[in-house]
């Protein structure tokens, strides 16, 4: 006999079945399963669920600032002076460079010299583009590795990879595996922070998400003005009030856990209730800046005439200010309106000009201010796009990408300063001396961090999961 048209199955999940059906003794079991699963990483019960956790050895840096220049800067405009480029502008690289790989456009034009005058600075003697001049004056505090390569050309892969170390959406980004590895040293401000300066990467928030970590671990977006989380400021009319809705929500949550066993999403939304609630007090106290003296406004450029320079001034000024409340992992993104992000193919002088005058005053700015306060050697700073340029035009005034070497920066946190690693060949074309991976940079990020990159695992599809997949070598040469 068949049911009737109107009968409806209700469909159930493997853990709600567990839960309900023989009297819940399957759901006992899981329990037990999923709790030793997390014996490993389980945080220590606080206030906001995420307690700072044991190294596997002596940490050099407690924190993070990853500066992510979206888009891709030319590594031969700004850290790798190439003369042969002068030698052969205008020449064609088939002739002068040999084989040429296919580019994004398959648009190869002529050799390209840099329109920016390279000199060398500190007593490191580091050449750094006229692009640069405040940077420059920090050159002894920086690792350049010119050496870096990766395996993706294309902006939405490059940027997953980058940032989860795998060329698919949907995997941890590096400030999730960072956050869920050490916990948090701040109670009322999310572990995970993106300062979002105007442009989100292409490939969108799945590069700043959780995977399959637990949800709680993702990164929480603050935009630049004073007001940079949504519905940060109470609608009741008074705290009381406030106080009984969130009792009430995390009450129903609770019984609904009680009946279902261990639930990311119910377990994650109480905590995020109870964050956002401290964080109505944290937040407009970290973001109002008049208590910063009028030479720290003037330093990290608020008071500039290029306003894009007055946005980024903002987010690295937070970004210290983030970092002395205890928050782990702080990336900034880059302003809008400077032409299509680094990503020059065209107008290569006016586009990279205005990233450059974005960025240059406040990073030289927040260099010398976490130094002077004695937290730069507890700070990782990473200067880093997801490839860099060719050194051959696209077009006539414009560069292609090029995943096959391009340079970066570290400083602070147990980075040994005014050093260069790696080499490109004679064009800045190819990596061809010490070549850096992304999963060696997130390998020696982990390290400087107390992190043993090859313990540090999440069990997930059958095996154990890690930032760096198999791979990853931690770059020993730029340690102090």
């Amino acid at each position: 006999m068949f049911p009737c048209q109107r009968y409806l199955a209700q469909p159930v999940s493997r853990r709600e079945l567990l839960s309900q059906s023989a009297h819940g003794f399957g759901a006992v079991a899981l329990s037990s399963m999923l709790a030793r699963n997390q014996t490993a990483h389980a945080a220590t019960a606080t206030s906001n669920g995420l307690a700072a956790q044991l190294t596997h050895y002596p940490a050099k840096a407690r924190n993070v600032i990853f500066l992510y220049m979206d888009g891709g800067p030319s590594q031969v405009d700004t850290f790798d002076p190439k003369p042969m480029l002068e030698k052969y502008d205008g020449r064609s690289p088939h002739e002068v460079i040999g084989k040429v790989e296919p580019t994004q456009f398959a648009n190869v034009g002529k050799i390209l010299k840099s329109a920016w005058k390279f000199r060398q600075y500190g007593q490191s003697g580091i050449p750094i583009s006229d692009l640069f001049p405040h940077i420059a004056t920090c050159a002894d505090d920086l690792a350049v590795v010119r050496s870096m390569v990766a395996p993706f050309s294309e902006h939405t892969f490059a940027n997953y990879f980058l940032h989860t170390g795998h060329g698919q959406q949907g995997r941890p980004s590096h400030g999730a595996w960072i956050s869920y590895g050490l916990g948090s040293e701040c109670d009322d401000l999310p572990a995970f922070v993106i300062l979002n300066g105007g442009l989100i990467p292409p490939g969108g928030m799945d590069c700043f998400g959780s995977g399959f970590l637990p949800a709680a671990y993702q990164g929480s977006v603050f935009t630049s003005g004073e007001a940079p989380v949504a519905n940060i400021r109470p609608s009741e009319q008074t705290r009381g009030l406030q106080a009984d809705k969130l009792a009430l929500m995390k009450r129903l949550d609770e019984g609904r856990l009680q009946q279902l066993g261990r639930v990311d999403a119910l377990e994650s939304a109480i905590a995020n209730y109870e964050l956002a609630a401290r964080m109505q007090t944290a937040v407009p106290e970290l973001m109002d800046l008049h208590e910063e003296s009028a030479s720290t406004h003037e330093a990290y450029g608020l008071n500039d005439e290029f306003p894009n320079t007055r946005t980024y001034g903002r987010l690295c000024l937070v970004a210290r200010r983030l970092v002395e409340r205890g928050v782990r992992f702080i990336e900034l993104t880059c302003p809008a309106g400077n032409g299509d992000r680094w990503d020059q193919h065209s107008s290569l002088i006016d586009g990279h000009t205005k990233n450059a005058r974005s960025v240059d005053k406040p990073i030289a700015a927040l260099i010398q201010d976490l130094k002077q306060r004695g937290l730069l050697d507890e700070t990782l700073i990473v200067w880093c796009g997801e490839f860099g340029r060719t050194p051959f035009a696209q077009g006539s005034d414009g560069r292609d990408h090029n995943p096959y070497g391009f340079s970066i920066w570290l400083a602070g946190g147990g980075i040994q300063g005014g050093v260069i690693h790696g080499a490109t060949d004679d064009f800045g074309y190819r990596a061809v001396e010490n070549k850096v991976e992304i999963h060696d940079l997130h390998a020696t990020m982990l390290h400087l961090l107390g992190v043993d990159h090859t313990r540090q695992t999440f069990r997930f599809g059958g095996r154990d999961m890690r930032l760096t997949d198999v791979h990853g070598h931690i770059v020993k040469e730029i340690l102090s």
